[in-house]
């Protein structure tokens, strides 16, 4: 079978046929930007925390936001505007591929804008799409200093002016692109109105002389603003929701920003990996290179096996984002896995070959430099690996259990809107999803040795379930829930592998070489669960029975490891 379909992002011959001729012109557009400033002022920049204005500026005179961000209802006609999650993921990778600094001020503005697109404010809309059209950008009003990102307990309180509007006074916190954001989604809370229809979005724009920004509140290039309103005034034409729709735009609009960070976390990892690996295979120790060593082979081929699962299981991901209707949400359980999963392998892909080039990577003139220092900040935002993770909890009894018949889903990386992100409804109602039979995608894999022997495993998982079943106090333990959770996140993450697998033809090689690798995650999870405080026995005996070695096979591996050889001198940023 062939290779092309694992093939990693790069930038001397990426290859973007799959979209509208506008769509390619702006994806290699902003790769040329990249690689016309080059790797050292790339790393002086960062070096020197200098705020990312030219990028923005490239960004607004391309149209790249607008193009990229602006449903296809608001695009005022123009064609190649429409929000099109396959391409999106594409520019978020490319972005993360040279730095978090450059995918951050992309993401935000995602985030900004969702409350937008999903409020029924044609005024507010048409204000949004001509502040992009004209090189804005967005910012995501939500979390605070004293409450974080619990929207329970804003302190940001309207009053209402006796004139049909209201001022706002109260401050935002670890708000990105706060500082210079025209788009600004704030939510806050009607002063004297209890219970859910307490709750406002409005719009807020950061030139506005009530708008203070206090303050950058990250050592970084990003601008993390904590920005003050100060009698901000808030006309009817600015309120973007009120009451349990606003409750539920700020919940959507973290499910549709979430899923970029995957692709972050994808181009991050692609990009450490050619660094390390051509640095690696030209560095001569011992009178060999350091390729030579077994331990450094066992790191690389685990690097590479990790970051094909990242893009396999994101790629396929995507086709259930684009797809989702009312009747259809199955995207809601792959959505918090791209975020939880995808980007601690990220972190794990970055700290394997970290480790293998070892002072290398500390040297200020290095792309990995920048990736250590920065990779642990994606599983942190929008919710943390634990928030996402209880979130993916809720699924584990109709996934496992109550398959449903669905239509095939297709690969989606077709030119259309994905309208429906806007119209989400109600953010409840998650254990009534329901899902396909996982069971099949393992079935068609089976003559690979590691993917049978993590089926196994998975049916260990179901049977702890079903023989072992948590009882009510065990339910409520998060820490016993979240060590649960990983063993399934892990079934559901091989699953989207192996559907994307048998769509783009990867080789029978790489992929059980992957499974490998996933055999020795649901036994280290299966050992962790086995500790916890509130296990017992009969769950401890069947933890136990989960665990498995994966199945060795010397020449499979020697074939993936050349695989990763040739990635040496494959990439390398103009300096």
């Amino acid at each position: 079978m062939s290779e092309t379909a694992t093939a990693l992002l790069n930038p001397r011959d990426y290859d973007a046929r799959r979209f509208d001729p506008e769509t390619q012109r702006l994806l290699r557009a902003t790769i040329g930007w990249f690689e016309a400033r080059g790797k050292r002022r790339l790393a002086q920049a960062y070096h020197d925390r200098e705020f990312y204005a030219d990028f923005l500026e490239f960004a607004g005179k391309e149209g790249l936001f607008a193009t990229f961000l602006t449903p296809a209802a608001d695009s005022a006609g123009n064609p190649g505007k429409r929000w099109d999650t396959s391409r999106i993921a594409a520019l978020a990778e490319i972005l993360g591929f040279y730095g978090l600094n450059y995918w951050y001020p992309f993401q935000v503005t995602v985030l900004g804008l969702g409350p937008v697109w999903q409020s029924g404010n044609a005024a507010a809309r048409k204000r949004a799409a001509e502040a992009l059209a004209e090189g804005g950008v967005g910012a995501f009003g939500l979390s605070e200093k004293e409450h974080g990102a619990d929207i329970y307990s804003s302190d940001l309180v309207l009053t209402p002016d006796g004139e049909g509007g209201y001022r706002a006074n109260g401050s935002k916190y670890y708000i990105g692109n706060g500082n210079c954001a025209r788009t600004v989604s704030v939510f806050g809370r009607i002063d004297g109105v209890e219970g859910p229809e307490q709750y406002v979005f409005f719009y807020a724009d950061s030139e506005h002389p009530n708008y203070h920004v206090v303050k950058n509140i990250v050592p970084s290039q990003m601008y993390v603003a904590e920005f003050r309103l100060e009698d901000y005034p808030v006309r009817a034409e600015d309120i973007l929701h009120t009451g349990a729709e606003a409750f539920s735009a700020a919940l959507n609009t973290v499910n549709i920003g979430k899923f970029n960070l995957c692709f972050g976390g994808i181009g991050m990892a692609t990009h450490s990996l050619y660094e390390a690996i051509t640095h690696a295979q030209n560095r001569i120790l011992y009178g060999n290179p350091v390729t030579d060593f077994p331990h450094v082979r066992r790191e690389f081929v685990e690097a590479y096996a990790r970051l094909t699962g990242m893009k396999l299981f994101s790629d396929r991901a995507i086709d259930y984002f684009r797809s989702a209707n009312q009747q259809d949400r199955r995207y809601l359980l792959y959505n918090p896995i791209t975020k939880m999963k995808v980007t601690t392998e990220a972190q794990k892909v970055i700290g394997l070959v970290a480790d293998v080039v070892a002072a290398k990577g500390f040297e200020a003139g290095t792309y990995l430099a920048m990736a250590k220092n920065d990779i642990d900040g994606l599983p942190k935002l929008e919710g943390t690996v634990a928030v996402n993770l209880a979130l993916i909890a809720k699924f584990m009894p109709a996934y496992l259990f109550a398959p449903q018949e669905y239509p095939a889903v297709p690969t989606r990386d077709d030119a259309s809107d994905d309208d429906f992100l806007f119209r989400q409804g109600p953010a409840r109602g998650l254990s009534k999803i329901r899902f396909h039979d996982w069971k099949p995608a393992y079935e068609n894999a089976k003559h690979l040795p590691n993917v049978a022997r993590f089926t196994e495993q998975a049916d260990v998982l179901v049977r702890l379930l079903s023989e072992a079943t948590p009882d009510e106090a065990q339910q409520k333990d998060l820490d016993f829930g979240l060590a649960l959770t990983e063993l399934f996140t892990l079934v559901v993450y091989g699953q989207l592998i192996l559907e994307q697998a048998e769509l783009t033809g990867v080789s029978d090689d790489v992929l059980d070489q992957l499974f490998a690798v996933l055999v020795q995650d649901f036994s280290v999870a299966a050992v962790d669960l086995h500790g916890k405080p509130s296990s017992t026995e009969e769950q401890q005996e069947l933890a136990l029975a989960g665990l498995r070695k994966p199945v060795v096979d010397g020449d499979r591996f020697d074939r993936v490891w050349a695989i990763v050889r040739e990635l040496s001198g494959a990439y390398e940023m103009n300096p």
